[in-house]
């Protein structure tokens, strides 16, 4: 399968996995097994708020678009596409940690003391 992300700004959470053609977010499953080969099923044919584009079956592999949620403010990533050849739960990036702020301390050289 392979998965194409759309981050969107979200206070929600998204859990993937994957069991043949079962495609399973936050609990429920999406059965992809009658999807032929070259075949596409628009992504307002199925009823998840998740999958954002069509599903297609290219060379024996489903491809679609997922709506992947981040919670920071102002967050830019983007993710790579991922590639799932194994049945079992999909790990999915989690939104980037914001960068620390650094805080650059005074030198204080010895002996010497700054008024």
């Amino acid at each position: 399968m392979h998965i194409t992300l759309s981050p969107v700004r979200l206070d929600e959470t998204l859990t993937a996995s994957l069991t043949g053609d079962v495609l399973t977010l936050n609990g429920q499953p999406f059965d992809f097994t009658q999807l032929p080969e070259g075949g596409t099923l628009p992504a307002d044919a199925i009823a998840s708020e998740w999958i954002v584009g069509p599903v297609s079956r290219i060379n024996g592999e489903l491809r679609l678009t997922l709506r992947l949620p981040y919670i920071s403010d102002g967050s830019h990533f983007a993710p790579e596409p991922i590639h799932v050849t194994e049945d079992g739960p999909i790990p999915l990036p989690l939104d980037p940690e914001p960068e620390p702020e650094v805080i650059e301390e005074p030198v204080v050289e010895e002996g010497v003391i700054e008024a």
